[in-house]
Formats: C-alpha cells, sequence, structure tokens
C-alpha cells in the first residue's frame, strides 16, 4: 500500500476560507496560485469526488492519464504532482495523513449504480449529478457554460480502489478516519469541483455519507 504520511503545520485559526459541505453536495470555489487547500474527512472514510480546472481556460483541466504517467504511480500521496490535460502542473500534495488516494474508481451515475448494484438504483442521486447541478449554477463567467463534456476522470480523495492482478478494479473498505486530510498547493490558479459523494450503497462508508471540511491559507 502507498503511503508517505506528512503532518501539516498550518492550523484552522489562520485560514482565508473554512466552511463544511455536507455528504452529496457541491462545492466549487478558485484557488489562486500558491495557496494551500486542504479537505478534511470529518467522520472518516467519505469519498471526495474531485476534478480541477485552470481558471484561466476551463478547456485545461485536471488528467488522470498525465498524472498517472508523469509519475508512475496509481494513487496519490505527499509528493504526487497534479497535472493538467495541457502537461502543465495544477496542484502539488503536500501533506496527507490518510496516504493513498484514488485516480481510476471515476465518479458514481446513474448508469454505474444501476450496473454495480440494481435497476432500482438508477434514480438514486448521484456524484455525476452534483457535478452537473455545481456546473449548472456556476457563478464564474469562465466557466458557466460548462457541460457533461467537461466531467472528465476525477480523482476520488480518501477512496480505496486497489487494482488485482489481473486488472480489475476493487472497490475496498476505507483506510481513511476522522480528522484525516489532504493538503495541495496550487500550481496555478485553479477551480476545484467537488462532488462529497452521496452514495449510500457502498459499505466501505459504513452505508452513511458525511460531511467534510475545506480549508485554504495564503
Amino acid at each position: 500500500m502507498m503511503q508517505n504520511l506528512v503532518e501539516s503545520q498550518l492550523t484552522p485559526e489562520n485560514a482565508v476560507l473554512d466552511q463544511v459541505c455536507n455528504s452529496g453536495d457541491p462545492w466549487m470555489a478558485e484557488i489562486k496560485k500558491g495557496q494551500i487547500f486542504r479537505i478534511l474527512d470529518l467522520e472518516g472514510n467519505q469519498a471526495v469526488d474531485t476534478l480541477f480546472y485552470s481558471a484561466a481556460n476551463p478547456e485545461e483541466r485536471y488528467s488522470a492519464v498525465d498524472t498517472i504517467a508523469r509519475q508512475a504511480k496509481l494513487y496519490l500521496t505527499t509528493g504526487s504532482v497534479l497535472y493538467s490535460s495541457e502537461g502543465n502542473a495544477m496542484l502539488t500534495i503536500i501533506a496527507d495523513t490518510c496516504g493513498r488516494h484514488d485516480t481510476l474508481g471515476g465518479a458514481c451515475a446513474a448508469e454505474s449504480n444501476t450496473v454495480r448494484y440494481a435497476l432500482d438504483k438508477r434514480p438514486m442521486h448521484s456524484c455525476r449529478d452534483t457535478f452537473m447541478h455545481a456546473l449548472n449554477t456556476c457563478e464564474c463567467a469562465t466557466h458557466r457554460n460548462m457541460s457533461k463534456r467537461d466531467i472528465t476522470a476525477n480523482i476520488n480523495f480518501f477512496m480505496n480502489v486497489p487494482v488485482t492482478a489481473d486488472g480489475v478494479l476493487s472497490f475496498a473498505d476505507g483506510i481513511s478516519g476522522a480528522g484525516k486530510y489532504v493538503e495541495m498547493r496550487a500550481e496555478m490558479d485553479v477551480v476545484v469541483l467537488i462532488s462529497n459523494c452521496p452514495q449510500l450503497n457502498n459499505p466501505c462508508n459504513a452505508y452513511n455519507p458525511t460531511p467534510v471540511r475545506l480549508l485554504v491559507w495564503n
């Protein structure tokens, strides 16, 4: 298991932004170059589906392919650089008390809920729904006209998705816990789009999605 645990010296009292995102809700904000962004798992084993876009150009966005290929690693932890579709560094993970974050599992959707669980799960709320709701209500002029085509492969912070020897994804019990966090330094101005997963069918969170805390420091 990939582990590179590093604690942060930053304190919430000095944060310029400190908000809670409830399970199932979206969260969208701009993080300026040089700012530090923390996602904190308040109660443990909550999946935080996350996308990043260049604040200047929404066509440039987080690329799972570039991020994995550049570092020859499937999972993210301290020292990992998140690369864009243009090959530019977007963020660097500088602290992590969980130790492993998924790049392959993707966001839950009506279709995947149907395939993975049961036909009657199709109407259930999903992360793709949450992403679309956030984009449809976005007040940022440069990102207002984004659509389904702009929802690409996302990061699942705190989610444990091992790859088996035959290349199959296995959605396993979480390895996070209450109070664990991941912290990133922005290498460019970025827009963060989060769906705090509403998944009620996955036992890794005891079928109980929980809130997360988002903090930003200058």
